[in-house]
């Protein structure tokens, strides 16, 4: 059974033991078929607990599998309107009402409850923020290492490569931190193979400007890096903490007179932003991106968009 979080006491008061058994299993399905991830997984179980716990005090007592299969739609309204109530934010209420409806999507098809009431049951609407992207000058001037913000040259280009792969392969940090020594590309090598979110491999092509930056970076590193190691060490020859890159990022943002916006999550959204300003189609983006929905993808079309009717209001006669 995967690992539960501290408050499982919590849980057992607020259910019957028929229904903490399917939690158990539920959880169990998440981790061991749908591979979620256990930070994914700590919030799925957090956010049932707040459901149950709402419907303790909601029916006058701890639930039970039957109590579940008898819900009705204003139930769940009941819930997200006591959240509300509590200062929940829009987009934690949309994701706890998912985590809720995973669990009795999940019952359903043992056949033991009917999910529609919750599916009848519109999350709350929430505003969308574009991502945002840094400019392909300023994503070279941030990659490129040439501005000597550390006092170790090692360190500089152990910094330079690990954004390089961020804005040249699109990696979130942590798929960049968790390559290996044997993982590292050399030159002639074409292609990556990163295991991202939910444990799910892509394939993603190597940029000689990429290759090229490792390659400083390991001719440089004054620490034996095994094959099976990490790629990337901190100061000290361990695992290089992410807090790091992120201060890196923090020093050249000033020394660039960039926006705080300027992440290396950021070189991430530029990646994306800046294949499909050059005519990249949606699906390979996705794959390079290792979104499980187009959808998740498809919101860098309007950053595109804004970016077009922004040039356009500037740029007309008739503005």
């Amino acid at each position: 059974m995967c690992a539960q979080t501290a408050d499982n006491d919590a849980l057992l008061v607020t259910a019957m033991p028929d229904l903490n058994q399917r939690v158990g299993l539920w959880l169990d399905h998440l981790s061991d078929e749908r591979r979620l991830s256990d930070k994914t997984l700590l919030a799925y179980e957090r956010d049932l607990r707040q459901f149950l716990r709402f419907l303790t005090g909601h029916l006058g007592g701890a639930p039970s599998l039957k109590d579940i299969a008898a819900l009705k739609p204003a139930d769940f309204r009941g819930f997200l309107a006591s959240r509300r109530r509590q200062g929940v934010q829009s987009r934690s209420l949309a994701r706890g009402l998912a985590g809720i409806r995973s669990f009795l999507r999940f019952l359903e098809r043992r056949g033991e409850v009917n999910a529609a009431a919750s599916a009848a049951v519109r999350p709350p609407r929430q505003a969308r923020s574009l991502p945002k992207p840094v400019s392909s000058k300023d994503a070279i001037g941030i990659t490129s290492g040439d501005l000597a913000m550390e006092s170790e040259a090692w360190i500089e280009a152990r910094n330079a490569a690990v954004l390089t792969l961020l804005y040249g392969c699109g990696l979130r940090i942590s798929e960049a931190l968790s390559l290996t020594g044997k993982m590292a590309p050399g030159r002639g090598t074409r292609t990556l193979r990163i295991v991202g979110k939910g444990r799910k491999e892509r394939i993603v092509p190597i940029l000689p400007v990429v290759s090229e930056a490792i390659e400083q970076y390991l001719k440089l590193c004054p620490y034996a890096i095994s094959p099976e190691g990490p790629l990337f060490l901190g100061a000290r020859g361990g695992p290089l903490n992410p807090r790091l890159i992120q201060l890196a990022m923090e020093k050249l943002r000033g020394a660039l007179g960039l926006a705080d916006s300027a992440t290396p999550h950021a070189l991430r959204h530029s990646f994306a932003t800046h294949l499909l300003a050059g005519g990249g189609d949606l699906r390979t983006i996705q794959e390079l991106l290792g979104h499980a929905s187009l959808a998740s993808t498809q919101i860098y079309t309007e950053i595109d968009i804004a970016h077009l009717l922004s040039a356009y209001d500037k740029a007309h006669p008739r503005r």
